[in-house]
């Protein structure tokens, strides 16, 4: 029972811990929301809550990459990737396995950030769940990708149904970056 009490306690600080460093993030104070989610994450491995500890692995990994850290970023999301393939839904997954793609395209790691990219969207389109912007947000970096790769027809394509799908939830900004970036391409 007593540790059960210990567990529950060191659950809830470190939710504290976290929701304080979502704030100090949107407040641009990254020192503040890396040290928060540090000692977030260190409470989560105690705790036991799994999906706990994937917030707080994800949370941390992102402050990493806010800081142009994406080597400390990698491990973080490694893991947690690792975590929602044992415990958490297909949209967790996909959602995290996606930024582990972007911390792999980020440093030129094309080859690696494909197969995340393939996955998460194949884990989006087959959720009846997926939200069109989640979907859209998914489609994105892989057009990207594409396009780096010189698969120009592929990326036209991705491109072309993103901004759809960005149309349709009304992203302006997002819907001009397609309209760009197609027309970039011819």
């Amino acid at each position: 029972m007593k540790s059960d009490n210990l567990a529950a306690i060191m659950a809830d600080s470190a939710r504290t811990l976290m929701n304080q460093a979502v704030q100090a993030r949107r407040e641009g104070r990254l020192a503040d929301a890396n040290r928060n989610w540090t000692e977030a994450l260190a409470l989560c491995r105690r705790s036991g809550s799994r999906h706990d500890l994937i917030v707080a692995l994800k949370g941390l990994g992102q402050i990493e990459r806010d800081l142009q850290n994406g080597d400390a970023a990698l491990p973080l999301y490694e893991e947690a990737v690792a975590l929602c393939r044992a415990v958490s839904g297909p949209l967790l997954l996909a959602h995290t396995i996606g930024h582990l793609g972007n911390i792999h395209l980020d440093a030129g790691r094309l080859e690696l950030a494909e197969p995340c990219y393939d996955e998460a969207l194949a884990l989006y389109r087959e959720n009846e769940q997926t939200v069109p912007l989640d979907l859209a947000n998914a489609i994105r970096p892989l057009a990207i990708l594409q396009k780096r790769n010189g698969d120009r027809e592929l990326a036209k394509s991705l491109w072309k149904e993103a901004q759809e799908l960005y149309a349709a939830v009304d992203v302006p900004a997002a819907v001009a970056e397609s309209s760009r970036l197609l027309a970039a391409l011819g």
